[in-house]
């Protein structure tokens, strides 16, 4: 009764309820108006602080830009320097000691100790050396002015470079090097500039492991010493300050610094060369080609820059409007990107590219339909309609170079530097706008020069169909093989080359004998794996199935999904849960040197002279077809202590060492049961294996079968 009594309630309650009151009806929606009847405010006129810079007791110059707008205070010190004055076998020496000047901290601080200074009252100090120029520069509130000061004159002028930071500069550089060729536009625009600027020219040469590796401390002190000194340097600073009152404060902070150096020499000429043909890298894991065409371009105070970028914004400066943009990709939709552009620099020629990218099977065609293009293009003046676009573009833009104090006062600097005029950028603003359509047609004619162009294309082999010789160009590959560094070889001759085959013989007696490890053709090792983190170890489950003489599979069980991987000797291919593709790259070099790094192959080399060579202490280097490992063997029991080796690490390459613990015997023959692997000193890894099946009749299409 209560529940019905409540019901009855309930509904009393709605029917009390006054009738709702209509909605009012909603208005109209304005209208909008066209798009092109829209009106924009013209751009703000761009005005340069009138700046007089003045010279300190000790030579530096100094740019001083006040701006009262907020409580912060920022500078930079511009030194002439730069990776092209790199001796040639020790490339990267420029990058890593601009890095190092930060992180290795100064004489009275630790990097780490700078580091915790500079948070605590959230500025900062920072470094560098680029192609050009060496740069030094702070940030802070105002009320920190003197203490970031000084940490940025101590980094500037007294930098420390610790050991343990140039050790783990080079790391990060070889890790640079060994990820290079992963990106196709990346190797594009890489070997597009390599080839152009002579790969003999420090504006061509490619840092490698082993240049990285020749670089030591005294190298990094050197170079410090001989191009940062007061007056190779530039200091502008700008922020809220009082003009005098930092100028006192500069003189004061830098007047202990007296270094003298003789002048820093002219950056190396770059030679004008053309380079004409098609320059083809193979990269089997794309399924496009990534394109750059061109030559050398240009410097900035060449009377025709203007008409010349101008040019090139009509020519590629839209993807979809551009000369370029319309033909191929919007009307025959070649290319899933294109843009050209006319680059310069302040004292070396730039570089004119076409850059995009387009399907394998479009290749030849979407090339060929370029270069007809740019035909048209040198004979064909600019319409008014893509005249003005092309100005519009650059000019409207221009604004943006002066959008913050750092930036007006950046290019103050940078004009001082390179020794142009205060008012250049407005020389340029008014050439630009005075361009016409005679000027584009006459600089494209003069300077571009379709006979001369470079071609460099990243693709899949095989892919491009018709092939590149149907553009009648002579085509080259690109080697993207990365060296790796010289390893030092032990002496040899013939009494320790036949110890090292006695050794080896005796590992291989100690593991079973020749004829047993010769009778094994084919095995199943299960393996548990626990796997070193980050976030710490991580546990996972490993088949790997052997077959003689090189053929292995390896499926490995992982917390986020299974990795396949399959390797017959020649070729193979790899399937994750990201996707599957052909074995290549850094994966299949590991499984050529896991092949032969495979205790019973060792074993089998004991016969073939010359391959084994005793070092000492029970070592014997092995080395056959351009790999090579040291087996560190027992010379009383002849069974294997451990091997030591270069392998390819995330920092690059790195010396491995794998030990076995224990063994288990299976089919007359000894398998490592437990492993611990170590890359850098540290463990990565450490491997159980429960059993060890053999000749179990496998075949190369069932281990070749992809899950």
């Amino acid at each position: 009764m209560k529940s019905i009594f409540l019901a009855v309630m309930a509904v009393g309650a709605v029917l009390a309820q006054p009738a709702p009151v209509a909605a009012p009806p909603k208005p109209a929606p304005a209208k909008k108006p066209a798009w092109n009847t829209l009106k924009f405010p013209l751009l703000r006129e761009v005005k340069i602080p009138d700046i007089t810079p003045f010279t300190l007791p000790n030579g530096m110059k100094v740019f001083l830009l006040p701006n009262h707008e907020l409580p912060v205070v920022s500078g930079f010190a511009l030194v002439r320097a730069g990776n092209l004055f790199d001796p040639k076998d020790k490339i990267g020496l420029a990058d890593m000691t601009g890095d190092v000047m930060r992180t290795g901290g100064t004489k009275s601080k630790t990097g780490e100790e700078l580091n915790l200074q500079l948070e605590n009252i959230a500025a900062s100090v920072e470094a560098n050396i680029g192609e050009t120029n060496g740069r030094v520069a702070f940030n802070c509130l105002k009320e920190n002015t003197d203490e970031v000061l000084a940490a940025f004159y101590d980094v500037l002028t007294a930098p420390e470079f610790r050991q343990d930071k140039i050790d783990l500069a080079k790391t990060q550089q070889k890790s640079s090097i060994a990820r290079r060729n992963d990106n196709a536009m990346g190797i594009a625009g890489r070997e597009f500039s390599d080839i152009l600027y002579g790969r003999d020219t420090p504006y061509g040469w490619q840092m490698q492991y082993e240049t990285v590796d020749r670089v030591t401390r005294q190298d990094m002190v050197a170079l410090h010493q001989r191009y940062f000194f007061p007056k190779n340097v530039i200091l502008a600073i700008y922020g809220d300050f009082d003009e005098a009152a930092m100028r006192s404060k500069l003189e004061k902070q830098f007047a202990a610094w007296t270094v003298q150096q003789p002048p820093v020499p002219e950056f190396p000429k770059v030679n004008p060369a053309a380079h004409p043909g098609v320059f083809f890298a193979g990269k089997d894991d794309v399924n496009q080609t990534t394109f750059r065409i061109g030559h050398l371009g240009g410097i900035l105070k060449e009377k025709d820059y203007p008409a010349l970028e101008v040019m090139g914004s009509v020519l590629g400066g839209s993807p979809f409007t551009s000369r370029l943009g319309s033909a191929i990709r919007v009307q025959r939709g070649y290319a899933y990107s294109i843009g050209a552009f006319w680059g310069a620099n302040y004292t070396h020629p730039g570089t004119f590219a076409i850059a995009g990218s387009t399907k394998s099977e479009t290749t030849v065609p979407a090339l060929q339909t370029i270069q007809a293009e740019i035909e048209k293009f040198r004979t064909a003046p600019p319409t008014a309609a893509e005249l003005k676009t092309a100005k519009d573009k650059i000019l409207n833009a221009f604004v943006f170079n002066f959008d913050s104090p750092s930036k007006t006062l950046g290019r103050l600097v940078n004009y001082e530097y390179w020794g142009y005029p205060k008012d250049f950028i407005f020389q340029y603003q008014k050439a630009v706008e005075a361009v016409t359509p005679a000027d584009v047609q006459r600089v494209a004619k003069e300077y571009l020069k379709p006979e001369n162009f470079t071609y460099v294309l990243v693709g899949k082999t095989g892919d491009i169909k018709p092939p590149l010789s149907a553009l009648n160009m002579p085509v080259s590959n690109i080697d993207l093989t990365i060296p790796e560094p010289k390893k030092p070889t032990a002496v040899s001759d013939a009494t320790s080359l036949a110890k090292g085959s006695d050794l080896l013989r005796k590992m291989a007696a100690a593991l079973g004998g020749a004829d047993k490890i010769a009778a094994i053709k084919d095995y199943v090792q299960m393996v548990d794996l626990e796997i070193q983190g980050p976030q710490g170890p991580m546990q996972a489950k490993q088949t790997t199935r052997w077959m003689a003489p090189q053929t292995i599979r390896q499926d490995l069980v992982l917390p986020m999904g299974t990795m396949s991987n399959f390797y017959d000797g020649k070729s193979g291919w790899i399937k994750t849960p990201q996707g599957e593709g052909p074995l290549a790259g850094p994966i299949l070099k590991q499984r050529q040197h896991q092949l032969f790094r495979n205790l019973l192959n060792l074993a089998k080399l004991a016969s073939k002279p010359g391959v084994a060579n005793y070092v000492g202490d029970g070592v014997v280097e092995v080395s056959d077809g351009g790999l090579s490992t040291r087996v560190v063997i027992d010379e009383a029991t002849g069974m294997p202590k451990k091997q030591v080796y270069q392998t390819d690490g995330p920092g690059g390459p790195a010396e491995a060492e794998e030990e076995y613990v224990s063994f288990l015997e299976s089919g007359g023959v000894k398998f490592p049961q437990r492993i611990t692997f170590q890359q850098g000193g540290k463990v990565a890894t450490r491997a159980s294996v429960p059993s060890v099946k053999v000749n179990t009749g496998a075949t190369a299409e069932e281990l070749a079968k992809k899950p």
